[in-house]
């Protein structure tokens, strides 16, 4: 099953929700970029995602055109902005998702408040992508 997550900077929210989906199920082939890729994942989110016991330390912001063209069974969006500016899917999408989360890279405040916000984004994300992937992705797997 291929996956592709969206977002904006591909720096943040995309990696976490790469991260703890591909980390449910080595059978998965999941992907994630951005419309306007940043430079590297943001160190605060790598960071966070170690705490929940997933690696994301050597991944690298991409850009959403170099996965156009290509059959997906989800693309999903993880943001407004890359929900709103997603370029079309020439390939086959079997479905396309919008879960949206609040971008802990734009907080403001001490660093404490600052690393409260992106634990509680991590975490949310944790719950969605495991609801999506016990929901939506088991049941179309075959059996192990």
């Amino acid at each position: 099953m291929k996956i592709l997550i969206l977002c904006t900077g591909n720096s943040c929210r995309s990696q976490m929700a790469h991260g703890f989906l591909q980390s449910l199920d080595p059978r998965l082939q999941v992907f994630s970029a951005g419309t306007q890729p940043a430079d590297r994942v943001n160190a605060l989110a790598v960071q966070v995602m170690h705490e929940a016991g997933v690696d994301i330390s050597h991944h690298v912001p991409a850009h959403v055109n170099q996965y156009l063209g290509e059959p997906w069974d989800f693309v999903i969006t993880v943001c407004g902005g890359a929900n709103e500016s997603c370029p079309v899917f020439i390939g086959t999408v079997k479905s396309r998702l919008h879960f949206g989360f609040d971008d802990p890279s734009n907080e403001q405040g001490t660093p404490q408040h600052i690393m409260e916000k992106f634990h509680q984004v991590r975490d949310a994300i944790k719950t969605g992508f495991h609801e999506f992937y016990r929901d939506q992705v088991q049941p179309l797997l075959p059996e192990r």
